[in-house]
């Protein structure tokens, strides 16, 4: 079988993701031929081109005789004449000079130049006012740089408005996409299926955007959809008759065995009704499988990269992601839903194995940085394989996600970290008031934070912390204690996010809103909504919670305003300066104002 992988928009292009590696893997063993396309890399690679942009440039032209038109027939209201001045200012010289700009961004991020912030910096800026032009040119659509800010007017939470964008040739920009980037892959290749990994909710739009038009062409063709966010909205899509219609099964949970038995079952014309993890459409209706299967990761080879092009992404070094463990071993955080994606608890490699993997894409992919994408790394993994690594002289560079320990208060670990390559170390802080941590189930004391904190910053490793405020029943002096306990500790913590808090629909709290003084909301409108709106009997409410945030964007620290927000970025930073001891990073006091978006900020 002929199996066309596709990763889709919108996600930041500074590194692969994992899901299509991790099925390409399993299917190319199996036999199957699997072309794997990262779209949301090439997208934004044909983005920032001048052939792109002259096709921008045309349909601004058909967007301002339009205005033209209507001008001649009534008076311009507010917000088409400051469209219509917007439109006159695109004229072709700036369309020409951005697009040589453009260009020369991309060399800039793929280059030793990236290593200069002021080249850097220019790029990064570069590219947002490229996105703006090419904005103009979808109105009212806001298409941005980086991605996490992008708004198609159109609401992902909602199925009636996916439904809506999905034939809209004004707005929805993937269907551009499409014809440019996968519509000549279909025709040349002619896959027997497709899957589609959707691992965050803005990806929906695209997702069903490529599914309608693959549809159209090729109506028998098997799409399957599959990743997180899938998992999350399975109660959802097992009603959602029209949107199911441009699809033809769904992958929950984990999904490289379960996709290989679905496209053998297709393959053979087996019946789909005994696969696990599956929900499929035939001519009776959706149907939902109640068998489930896990992974055995001893069992799983290495993630295979083979396909993508790996050379596009925004770095100028190539980060693999590698996962060593799926779930998460400490899993009683009550505001986290991240469990949703498994059906079985925490799992991880052995020592041997994970080494001899490292060492294999180390080789195969000339390569030595490495993102390590667990959920949180457990402590005794954490020291085992940096000892490891040392003793093996592997000479890689890594970064990883971690829970504070009272486990990991011995200097030497920390040592031992940093000799071994890891160089950024993303934390979850959440709150600096102990009762509130409690209330959390988080089982971390401050003390141990603080102490982590010191051992890392003093072994040479970037601490990026993240926080958040209005926990139920958090009041507003806990609050101002989170932002103390980081000012106090600001000689160790390089950077940081801070958001406020959401109510996941599969969180601890949401199951058990009485115990934590919580009313929400599900408006049904919202029907692939993730989390809820909701009330408290206590404590900050949302606004509350918001204007504390609000308070903390305008008053902290100037050390944390970074003239780069981008993980990979400083990631690199770090290895390529040798220590992370960046002052170059932080904005000067004439830049402030200037940021598109708040260094301490998280969305």
């Amino acid at each position: 079988m002929k199996i066309l992988l596709l990763f889709p928009p919108d996600w930041l292009p500074s590194e692969p993701y994992l899901s299509l590696p991790a099925l390409t893997s399993v299917l190319r063993p199996a036999g199957h031929k699997v072309i794997q396309k990262d779209i949301n890399v090439e997208m934004y690679d044909m983005f920032f081109s001048r052939s792109f942009l002259e096709h921008v440039s045309s349909r601004i032209a058909g967007e301002l005789n339009h205005l033209i038109h209507v001008e001649k027939q009534r008076a311009l209201d507010e917000e088409e004449s400051t469209l219509k001045a917007q439109l006159l200012q695109s004229t072709p010289e700036v369309l020409s000079q951005l697009s040589s700009d453009a260009e020369q961004a991309k060399e800039i991020l793929r280059g030793e130049s990236f290593y200069d912030i002021d080249k850097l910096e220019w790029a990064t800026n570069t590219l947002h006012k490229t996105m703006a032009l090419i904005s103009l040119g979808y109105y009212p659509a806001q298409i941005c740089f980086p991605p996490i800010e992008t708004d198609l007017v159109y609401k992902p939470y909602m199925s009636s408005e996916i439904l809506e964008a999905l034939d809209d040739d004004q707005i929805n920009i993937y269907r551009d996409v499409y014809r440019q980037l996968i519509a000549p892959v279909m025709q040349k290749e002619k896959p027997g299926m497709v899957g589609i990994s959707i691992v965050q909710q803005k990806q929906l739009i695209p997702s069903f955007t490529f599914s309608k038009m693959i549809k159209e062409e090729f109506p028998d063709l098997h799409i399957t959809v599959g990743g997180n966010i899938v998992t999350r909205i399975r109660d959802e899509l097992k009603i959602q008759d029209k949107l199911f219609g441009y699809i033809d099964s769904a992958i929950l949970y984990e999904g490289e065995n379960a996709y290989l038995q679905l496209v053998d079952a297709v393959e053979n014309s087996k019946p789909l009704s005994g696969l696990p993890n599956l929900i499929y459409r035939d001519e009776s209706g959706i149907h939902a499988n109640k068998d489930v299967c896990s992974e055995d990761l001893s069992k799983l080879p290495p993630p295979d990269f083979d396909g993508l092009l790996l050379e596009k992404y925004f770095v100028p070094k190539l980060i693999l992601p590698y996962l060593a463990t799926r779930g998460c071993y400490w899993g009683r955080c009550t505001f986290c839903d991240h469990f949703q994606g498994y059906v079985e608890g925490f799992r991880t490699m052995q020592v041997d194995q994970i080494v001899e993997e490292i060492k294999f894409l180390k080789d195969k992919h000339n390569t030595r940085y490495f993102h390590f994408t667990d959920e949180s790394y457990p402590p005794a993994l954490f020291r085992k394989l940096s000892q490891r690594l040392i003793e093996e002289k592997l000479d890689i560079v890594w970064t990883t996600h971690m829970r504070f320990e009272e486990t990991l208060l011995d200097e030497q670990v920390w040592k031992d970290v940093q000799e071994s390559g890891c160089r950024y170390l993303h934390f979850g802080y959440e709150s600096g008031n102990q009762r509130v941590l409690k209330l959390m189930d988080k089982a971390t004391k401050l003390d141990a934070i603080q102490t982590n904190l010191r051992m890392s910053s003093e072994a040479g490793i970037w601490n990026h912390i993240m926080g958040f405020f209005g926990f139920p029943g958090e009041t507003r002096e806990e609050a101002e204690d989170s932002k103390r306990f980081v000012h106090d500790n600001r000689a160790h913590i390089h950077s940081l996010g801070f958001m406020t808090f959401v109510l996941g629909k599969y969180s601890p709290v949401a199951f058990e809103p009485e115990k934590y003084g919580v009313d929400y909301y599900k408006n049904p409108e919202w029907d692939l909504a993730l989390d809820y709106y909701f009330t408290l009997k206590e404590g900050l409410n949302i606004q509350e919670a918001l204007d504390v945030f609000a308070g903390f964007e305008r008053n902290h620290d100037p050390k944390w305003d970074l003239r780069t927000c981008v993980r990979e970025y400083i990631f690199l930073y770090i290895d390529h300066f040798g220590n992370n001891d960046l002052p170059q990073l932080q904005m000067r006091p004439d830049q402030q104002t200037e940021y598109h978006q708040t260094s301490v900020g998280m969305v």
